[in-house]
């Protein structure tokens, strides 16, 4: 059983059904002249004048809704009909400009030609004159070839048209794969900078602070002092090793496959912030920590790895900026779904501290707060930073569904 969905209008934008109405206006009114022109040679025709009317009316609505969809299928049956009736020999020559628009050279040739031959057959009986015959089949003759130059054009025009936009997306396509090639080379060039100068200097520390731990005759503060740089060594050799792994990773889409959720190593949690604090208390730094309501096991795995690292940033620029200074750390749920994450330290120096003992700044690459805000922005937070009373603030609010 055929599918009567298929008769159905194509459907189409607005400026399209704009475009196919102008056309089916210009019809209506090149037949209408039609229809003039044959009453004034034939005044038998006002008998017939509403027939005449019906007919073109009805292959204008006909054209007006399958010019697109069926225009040799209109452009065959109109043949016939614009011959007899004038007023639809304007949607004739439409659906022949349409037909040598959207269908190939060899086919619209055919159904032009037989509509110029049937031209050149049914006006010479009908003409009472050579004059007569030369005039009104040279007038037919003349609007066959204004429709098929014309649809022939505009195939031409839509063919360039497309080929022009398939050379644009394969220029994008193109740029697209060289951007990533390039982001690869850049990404493998950073990994092996990173291999070849990170990775040995912290090696050789490592090295040098196990062998100042297990000296003999060396006082217990300084061992453990080198205890920890050891520790910490060892644990900053494998976060380098995880980056250098995720750098020369590469996924679907030009960037590291899966990224630093999905390491080999287990992410930090909530639950591991008191760790990281007893850990900086042990180089010498007072941090007041205040867990608050914060439970772990109710904040979810990804907002307390966020929470972790803001957390570890803010006691990494404690230690830069104001080294020896006391630090407090806040850790609680503001509001249901929302926690809140935020690190103080004091901006001056207390006058017992010996300017001599006191480290030198280290060095910072100054992006640590922009990837704080860029972390926080993938979980929809909010951060915030700056001077109040004397100290330095970091607040960060993580919301999630509870």
């Amino acid at each position: 059983m055929p599918d009567l969905r298929r008769l159905l209008p194509a459907p189409r934008t607005a400026r399209l059904w704009a475009v196919d109405a102008a056309v089916t206006l210009c019809a209506l009114v090149l037949g209408t002249l039609l229809l003039l022109a044959s009453l004034v040679d034939d005044p038998g025709l006002r008998d017939t004048l509403g027939l005449h009317i019906g007919v073109g009316l009805g292959a204008a609505v006909l054209l007006l809704l399958y010019r697109r969809q069926f225009p040799t299928g209109l452009a065959v049956p109109f043949i016939p009909v614009g011959l007899i009736a004038p007023a639809a020999a304007g949607a004739t020559l439409a659906a022949l400009c349409s037909t040598a628009a959207a269908r190939r050279p060899r086919i619209a040739l055919t159904v032009t030609g037989a509509h110029a031959l049937l031209v050149l057959l049914l006006f010479w009986p009908a003409s009472s004159s050579w004059h007569d015959y030369a005039q009104g089949a040279g007038t037919f003759l003349f609007l066959d070839a204004v429709a098929l130059t014309s649809g022939m054009l505009l195939r031409s025009q839509r063919r360039l048209v497309g080929s022009l936009k398939e050379r644009a997306r394969q220029a994008d396509e193109e740029q697209r794969l060289r951007v990533e090639e390039a982001r690869h080379l850049e990404r493998e060039r950073i990994a092996r900078e990173m291999h070849d100068v990170l990775a040995h200097r912290i090696s050789l520390l490592a090295v040098h602070a196990g062998a100042l731990e297990f000296a003999g005759g060396t006082q217990t503060a300084q061992t453990r002092a080198a205890g920890i740089i050891r520790e910490c060594a060892h644990e900053a050799l494998e976060d380098l090793r995880d980056v250098i792994r995720m750098l020369r990773t590469d996924g679907p889409d030009g960037g590291p496959a899966g990224g630093a959720d999905d390491a080999d190593r287990p992410q930090p949690t909530l639950a591991d912030l008191p760790g990281l604090v007893e850990e900086t208390r042990r180089t010498g730094i007072a941090v007041a920590y205040d867990g608050g309501r914060a439970d772990a096991e109710a904040v979810p795995p990804r907002v307390g790895r966020h929470a972790y690292r803001i957390v570890q940033e803010g006691l990494t620029n404690a230690r830069k900026h104001a080294p020896g200074e006391p630090v407090r750390v806040l850790v609680d749920v503001a509001s249901p779904g929302t926690l809140t994450v935020e690190i103080a330290n004091s901006l001056h120096h207390p006058p017992t501290v010996d300017r001599l003992v006191v480290p030198p700044a280290l060095p910072g690459a100054g992006v640590g707060l922009i990837g704080l805000r860029e972390r926080v922005a993938l979980v929809g937070g909010r951060l915030e930073h700056g001077h109040e009373q004397g100290e330095f603030r970091l607040r960060a609010w993580l919301p999630w569904s509870p």
